[in-house]
């Protein structure tokens, strides 16, 4: 039944009350200790020293599951099974890897976001061309699928307009935004309360459900019960005749191209970084450590209800409610799931799934005005704009950011594409070339401008040329080695996680190419401060960290 109980409208209002009541305390308290009403720039966007360790780790979560986890990654559990965990657990590690080599190079160098560091290490040209593909790629991807999606799920449970539902979440969103990164990092800490509490209970249902559909009872019979009934879908690794081998290639989820999803997003993100740059060292490494332990609940919660509602679909549970203008659509599955909790329960999960929404667009929303308005406004427009003036032209730019986004949405076909494809295809795009330009520039003095320019620009246009290819083509030839397998049509096509792998590999040579000979030409580069000892961590960091490579290693093993 898609519409919401009486008592589903208290848990949530409860929730909103929560969240917006601690957001306007951290608000005050923050402007009444500064004597000032939102006066620096660099803590209103930053938070610079004000965000705890488990603040940081919770906003970070926070930011990151949404929509494209709850919906679209849940769906991706319904049609190929707990191989899609890859994300979320080689993600843990991603996080000690940032932790340990990136950060403190941030940090250092005193780099407060990702087109300032361009700007620093390469030069303006480049710091200015990023800046805006950063701006088009957040406001035309990332937050309208965000807003998109979470309005298709909030809608299919609680019976509202899609668009009504688009309007809400973008002006709770803006509401939270509005007090800054501090408010933004504190309530996030709210959002994942409810995020994983509401998330933990929907999976628990999940598995009951499958158990009592056959006649037993307990979650961990429920467990038991979809491993017998979807073995398939309790591999890790992908074997080159399995039909989603496309999305997932095998062994490059361990040792090619995910690294690069994960370490681009992770470590060179503005929306990611921005919750560590305000912090010291050990306090952003332990909010990146309890993270990546974080990190890992995350398929409990997004996957395994995808796996549950298959096992359920298959036995006809779920009757047409999985269909869409007459086809199978795996994004249903963690919407239909809501529609059958009992009543309050499903409040509880509408408000985690709300949380997330709103939580990730926040952040999205303030990395956006971040970047417009310390790399774009006032360098560009206003060189010498007060602070006070700063802070005003990131909060008109959250609006207007949040107003495209709610317009533009629609028209992009998110829900037609797979809402977790869709962002992976878009920004796979790029991310080969922007890892690139970040790792060389980060640890190879030699870097050349031009060489940056090579793996923005040529990056970009290689993964396009590799998309394409196939069309262009016969690439049969790559079977053999694996690097390319028939689709649905018979095409063979590059996987593309593999294509991100190839245009990594390949800018990277060319930037070496490219900076040696200039080099040798005379031209200058610009360099970071980097010492080894920035690279050290302390023993509670280090233990926390070789648990978590164990619990990964464990999993793997266990479901390969």
């Amino acid at each position: 039944m898609n519409q919401l109980a009486t008592i589903d409208y208290i848990v949530f209002i409860i929730y909103f009350i929560i969240v917006a009541g601690y957001g306007i305390w951290i608000y005050r308290r923050k402007n009444t200790h500064d004597g000032t009403v939102d006066g620096d720039s660099k803590d209103y966007f930053l938070a610079e020293g004000s965000l705890t360790w488990w603040a940081i780790g919770s906003s970070l979560i926070a930011s990151n599951i949404s929509a494209e986890q709850f919906v679209g990654m849940s769906g991706s559990g319904f049609k190929m099974g707990l191989a899609i965990a890859t994300y979320e657990w080689m993600a843990s590690i991603t996080l000690i890897i940032v932790a340990v080599f990136f950060i403190p190079v941030y940090l250092k160098n005193n780099i407060a976001t990702m087109p300032q560091f361009l700007s620093q290490r390469y030069n303006s040209t480049v710091a200015m061309i990023m800046a805006v593909f950063w701006l088009m790629l957040y406001v035309v991807v990332n937050l309208t699928s965000i807003l998109y999606l979470g309005a298709i799920a909030i809608s299919s449970i609680s019976g509202f307009d899609i668009t009504l539902c688009m309007y809400l979440l973008a002006i709770f969103a803006i509401f939270i935004t509005l007090g800054g990164m501090k408010v933004i990092g504190y309530t996030d800490v709210i959002q994942v309360f409810f995020l994983i509490l509401g998330g933990l209970a929907t999976t628990y249902l999940a598995l009951n459900l499958v158990a009592e559909h056959y006649g037993s009872t307990g979650v961990l019979k429920g467990f038991s019960l979809m491993t017998s009934q979807a073995n398939d879908h309790f591999h890790m690794i992908f074997n080159r005749d399995n039909p989603n081998y496309l999305d997932l290639p095998g062994l490059t989820v361990l040792l090619g191209g995910m690294w690069i999803v994960n370490l681009n997003y992770w470590g060179c993100n503005q929306y990611i970084t921005q919750r560590a740059l305000g912090a010291d060292l050990p306090t952003a490494r332990a909010g990146l450590l309890f993270a990546a332990f974080l990190k890992m609940l995350m398929p409990v919660i997004v996957v395994l209800p995808g796996i549950a509602a298959y096992v359920l679909f298959k036995a006809d549970v779920f009757g047409g409610e999985m269909m869409q203008d007459g086809e199978l659509n795996p994004d249903r599955a963690y919407p239909v799931l809501l529609n059958i909790l009992p009543v309050g329960l499903k409040g509880l999960s509408f408000a985690a799934l709300t949380a997330a929404v709103v939580a990730s667009l926040a952040g999205k929303a303030n990395s956006i005005a971040t970047i417009f308005t310390l790399d774009i406004y006032k360098k560009v427009f206003n060189e010498g704009a007060s602070e006070k003036q700063l802070v005003r032209v990131g909060k008109i730019s959250v609006v207007v950011a949040m107003i495209l986004g709610v317009l533009i949405a629609p028209f992009l076909g998110i829900d037609k594409k797979g809402g977790f494809q869709y962002i992976q295809e878009y920004t796979g795009f790029v991310s080969p070339g922007i890892f690139a330009m970040f790792i060389l520039g980060f640890f190879w003095k030699k870097t050349t401008s031009t060489a940056a320019l090579f793996a923005t620009i040529g990056g970009f246009l290689l993964s396009v040329l590799l998309k394409f290819l196939p069309n262009m083509m016969d690439l049969s030839f790559l079977a053999p080695i694996g690097f390319a397998v028939p689709s649905a049509t018979g095409v063979y096509e590059i996987p593309f996680l593999d294509r991100m792998g190839i245009v990594f590999v390949i800018c990277v040579l060319m930037m070496v190419v490219i900076s040696l000979i200039e080099n040798s030409m005379g031209v200058k580069t610009n360099g970071l401060e980097i010492d080894r000892s920035m690279f050290k961590t302390n023993r509670s960091f280090a233990i926390g960290s070789i648990v978590v490579f164990i619990l990964i290693t464990t999993l793997y093993t266990v479901y390969w």
